[in-house]
């Protein structure tokens, strides 16, 4: 009789793992009876299930490494599992999780009685990584073209953008925020573009200088972290002043005042049609071999910068 159980009469029939246990056998006659304890122990071959080994995996790059399966089996099997393709066991628990640990695994468990085999899909998550960003056409636009910044990152899970860039009134963003298109590009587009990619593993950020040519801005305000001033070039006399001069010089005869009543009349004639006026970069001004001085000057309207430019 199984231990705690009721006696009963045992044929020949099939063994199942169920059959496993303590058994009691007593032998009686008219004279008494003996009893003895058996242990009934029931050998199988492997088998891998899913709560001892699930089918998928997640991983986080930067943590230990390991890939445990659970087996049953009597006597206990031995697991052992290799990435195909690869054919190397799966990497110990010391070393850290990389992004070449994904793949699929196929765990194997062995005894002497057979073996079963389980593939196991590995995915890694990692922080956003290789961000760029890119400028369509170009990252030097034409005032009144149109422009795109697109931004793209690796990571997993697929990270979320968000942007730094000069405030404009003409910006438009993509429905999942990875770019940011511009249509007539003005001065106040110009500057820094930065792009921040984000997951819940970390973030990374990456920028692209945007540069507006042929920015005509106000005197003394700003358009994409560039301050705009005005500026004048004051190039060599041209020919036509020179003769005017030669003209002036031949006179001196006339007399001292009237010589120099007509050198004021020539200079101011000469600084309101030769003198270049337009609007400048500092930064670029400043950068120039052509610069040669910067100054400021109160007005009513308040400070007015300038640049004094020499004619190469």
């Amino acid at each position: 009789a199984r231990d705690g159980g009721a006696p009963r009469a045992w044929g020949s029939r099939a063994v199942s793992r169920a059959d496993a246990g303590r058994y009691i056998c007593r032998a009686t006659n008219k004279h008494g009876s003996a009893t003895r304890s058996v242990v009934v122990t029931v050998e199988y071959e492997p088998s891998i299930g899913e709560t001892g080994c699930p089918a998928r995996r997640l991983w986080v790059e930067g943590t230990p490494a390991e890939l445990a399966c659970a087996a049953s089996g009597n006597p206990s099997p031995r697991v052992a599992c290799a990435k195909l393709g690869d054919g190397q066991d799966a990497p110990p628990a010391s070393p850290n999780v990389t992004r070449a640990h994904a793949g699929t695994y196929q765990c194997r468990a062995t005894n002497t009685h057979g073996s079963a085999l389980r593939n196991v899909t590995v995915a890694v998550e990692y922080s956003p990584a290789a961000v760029s960003l890119r400028v369509l056409p170009s990252a030097n636009v034409s005032r009144g073209a149109s422009f795109s910044v697109e931004c793209r990152a690796e990571g997993l899970p697929p990270p979320t953008y968000s942007w730094a860039l000069p405030p404009a009134p003409n910006l438009r963003f993509a429905a999942d925020n990875h770019s940011v298109a511009v249509a007539g590009a003005a001065a106040a587009n110009r500057g820094l573009y930065t792009c921040t990619a984000t997951n819940r593993h970390g973030q990374r950020a990456g920028s692209v200088m945007v540069r507006v040519d042929g920015e005509m801005g106000c005197t003394g305000k700003t358009g994409g972290g560039g301050l705009f001033v005005t500026a004048a070039a004051s190039p060599a006399p041209s020919r036509p002043a020179e003769s005017r001069l030669a003209l002036l010089a031949s006179l001196g005869s006339l007399g001292a005042v009237t010589a120099v009543g007509l050198a004021v009349a020539v200079g101011y004639y000469l600084k309101s049609t030769a003198c270049k006026k337009g609007e400048y970069n500092v930064r670029d001004a400043e950068g120039s071999s052509d610069a040669a001085c910067l100054h400021r000057q109160r007005h009513d309207r308040g400070e007015v910068y300038g640049i004094q430019l020499t004619q190469p």
